[in-house]
């Protein structure tokens, strides 16, 4: 059951922006990592980026310089700003709440709470 209520996503053209938005309603993270993770056709979930507070982001690599994670001012809202989008960005992607070590951030064994997902697609 999903814990955290996900928005945003859809189709858009190779170039193009997406903006995802995750929510975690009747929670406080106080502490908490806020991650993203994504899941294509076929393949494993993997790290998309995370944040542990304002200032210590974490980006898997193919995504660095294009997407942006940020928190809301409440604290428990999170975003995905996805710009310059490729068509190998296509996935289900998740968002994510839990208290990693720094070593496993990007690890999805690590996060305790999870979205339900939301369809990216980005058309070539």
């Amino acid at each position: 059951q999903a814990q955290l209520v996900e928005s945003g996503g859809g189709l858009v053209q190779a170039g193009g922006s997406l903006s995802l938005s995750c929510a975690a309603p009747g929670r406080t993270f106080s502490n908490y990592a806020m991650g993203w993770f994504r899941q294509a056709r076929g393949k494993e979930r993997e790290f998309v980026a995370a944040l542990r507070t304002s200032w210590h982001t974490y980006y898997e690599d193919s995504v660095k310089g294009r997407f942006t994670i940020s928190r809301g001012n409440d604290r428990n809202t999170w975003y995905l700003q996805m710009d310059t989008l490729k068509p190998e960005d296509t996935a289900v992607y998740y968002c994510a709440s839990g208290r990693p070590i720094l070593s496993s951030i990007r690890d999805p064994n690590m996060y305790d709470y999870w979205g339900q997902g939301t369809q990216v697609t980005v058309s070539s």
